[in-house]
């Protein structure tokens, strides 16, 4: 037979060269093809300790990545068990990371790596899958697979979403690649027909998922400001979106109640409608949150009336304080009008004094400033911009692990004489190793005071410090009041000593708590 014929030609190699042996089945040239030894790899895996276990599935994704001569549909069912066979030890990693005060920074460090590596490993992988079946699809191997494809979809779309989680507990921003990599996988599904077909994403999760609540829920992850979260509301919030999920609206074009679009097929988050998009494409999707909005705000009067609902799966045991606490801070990102940045920014260089802490800006406001020359509380920042409302500082990552979100400031800048009070809102990061501080100015007339519980009709003898925001904010009869935590006791009333009179202040509220200190609004009465 001349090697020239039809036959011949069809079975040729990239040189050229004839491909005879190719004539027949050829075995998969990697261990896990064989049905015996992926059981047995399943089994000892279950069973490992989860570090271990989630750094050799991640291992196993990497090799199947070269495997030549699997099927497509035997491919994606050994993903699949490697894949679920890592989930408990994924969940239980991740509780240690959010939940564990103990963890050194460098098990920290670990657990983020091992977690964030293993999810951008199974969604290479799902990817792989999919469009192996897509390029090639009338294979026997794309034929049996086309069953399953809605879950190989959704599950990638899930890992995706996961990355964009882990990233979060280190408020820094997903990329490009990882945006265009979440549009292409939903508008895939969508073209092929599938992206709203129900699926069970893993054996034993709580409710049904698609393509598409999948994709949504990164969508609105991603705009619902989690830079403002401390790693574990961060998780509850992720937890509270899956509960509403279904009652979110993504669509191709707007409606009156849209507040967010995206280009599906581009490399750029969700942007609030505010800006329209420059050019109207096919890939443009619109989101509503508003359905959403209407059940949150139910769950939270339930929840501020003791009421938690049995179908509310949040993954664990949660305060209702906290959970309240996290569905306040998503209210208004899902509202209707965003909330807007009040006051405009303007662009600056300059260094900061910055002490942390209540007791210490106590002992600044009290005069102490000296006292405080070489506590190692004292930290110097660089501000790059400013406003009425606060100032973004500059940080090297070096020095972010000594930074809390909700942590107590007082601030100088240089060449200034006035201290500022202030909260830490957001933290995030930028290239180069730069991690950035959003501060939130409290009061620009900060002063401290001691407050005496005024029991029968007679001040107390040990005073409770204060710091009193000044007459600038608020009512003239109602004082904002910066105690130490727990300082707040809605049945004590206290005396204040200011400015030579004598006032009565008559507890009304805990207006927010953070973790040395609480705000407190009180109604004043003036004596004499």
């Amino acid at each position: 037979m001349h090697y020239n014929c039809r036959l011949h030609l069809a079975t040729r190699d990239e040189a050229g060269l004839p491909m005879i042996l190719n004539l027949f089945p050829q075995r998969p040239d990697h261990p896990l093809a064989d049905g015996k030894e992926l059981k047995r790899i399943i089994a000892e895996l279950l069973v490992e300790r989860p570090g271990n276990a989630v750094d050799e599935v991640t291992s196993w994704f990497e090799s199947l990545k070269h495997a030549r001569n699997f099927r497509v549909d035997h491919y994606f069912d050994v993903l699949r068990q490697l894949d679920e066979a890592a989930q408990p030890h994924l969940r239980r990693l991740a509780r240690d990371y959010i939940q564990s005060p103990h963890l050194s920074p460098a098990e920290q460090s670990r657990i983020w790596t091992r977690c964030h590596g293993f999810w951008n490993e199974v969604a290479a992988s799902y990817s792989l899958c999919t469009t192996r079946a897509r390029l090639d699809p009338r294979s026997k191997g794309s034929e049996a697979l086309k069953a399953v494809l809605p879950l190989a979809e959704a599950r990638q779309l899930a890992a995706r979403r996961c990355q964009l989680k882990w990233l979060a507990y280190r408020y820094a921003a997903a990329g490009a690649e990882l945006w265009q990599a979440l549009g292409a996988s939903y508008l895939a599904a969508e073209q092929a027909g599938y992206a709203q077909k129900s699926v069970q994403l893993y054996p034993g999760q709580h409710g049904l998922s698609t393509v598409q609540q999948q994709y949504t829920h990164a969508l609105v992850f991603c705009s619902s400001s989690m830079d403002g979260l401390l790693p574990e509301q961060i998780e509850l919030a992720d937890r509270l979106i899956a509960h509403f999920l279904s009652a979110f609206v993504l669509l191709p074009a707007p409606r009156t109640d849209s507040v967010y679009w995206v280009d599906a097929a581009g490399g750029e988050p969700p942007a609030r409608l505010s800006r329209r998009p420059a050019v109207v494409r096919a890939s443009l999707r619109y989101l509503s949150p508003a359905p959403a909005l209407t059940a949150l705000n139910e769950l939270t009067h339930r929840l501020e009336h003791g009421d938690l609902p049995a179908d509310l799966n949040l993954g664990g045991e949660y305060p209702p304080k906290l959970v309240l606490a996290v569905l306040r801070h998503l209210r208004p990102y899902w509202a209707l009008q965003p909330p807007q940045r009040q006051h405009r920014r303007h662009a600056i260089r300059t260094q900061m004094t910055v002490i942390e802490g209540f007791e210490q800006c106590y002992m600044v406001f009290a005069g102490a400033t000296l006292q405080l020359q070489g506590d190692p509380a004292r930290q110097q920042w660089l501000v790059d911009n400013i406003s009425l409302g606060g100032f973004r500082a500059l940080l090297d990552r070096s020095s972010e692990a000594k930074v809390r979100l909700g942590a107590l400031l007082c601030m100088q800048a240089e060449g200034s004489d006035n201290w500022l009070l202030g909260v830490v809102r957001r933290l995030g990061a930028l290239a180069d190793g730069v991690a950035t501080v959003g501060v939130q100015v409290l009061s620009r007339r900060a002063r401290s005071v001691d407050l005496r519980p005024r029991r029968s009709g007679f001040a107390a003898a040990v005073a409770i410090p204060g710091i009193y925001f000044g007459e600038e904010h608020g009512a003239a009869d109602v004082l904002r009041i910066l105690l130490p935590l727990g300082g707040f006791q809605v049945r004590e009333n206290l005396d204040l000593t200011l400015d030579g009179g004598l006032s009565v202040l008559v507890p009304l509220e805990v207006e927010e708590s953070g973790g040395d200190f609480e705000i407190a609004r009180f109604r004043q009465e003036r004596v004499g």
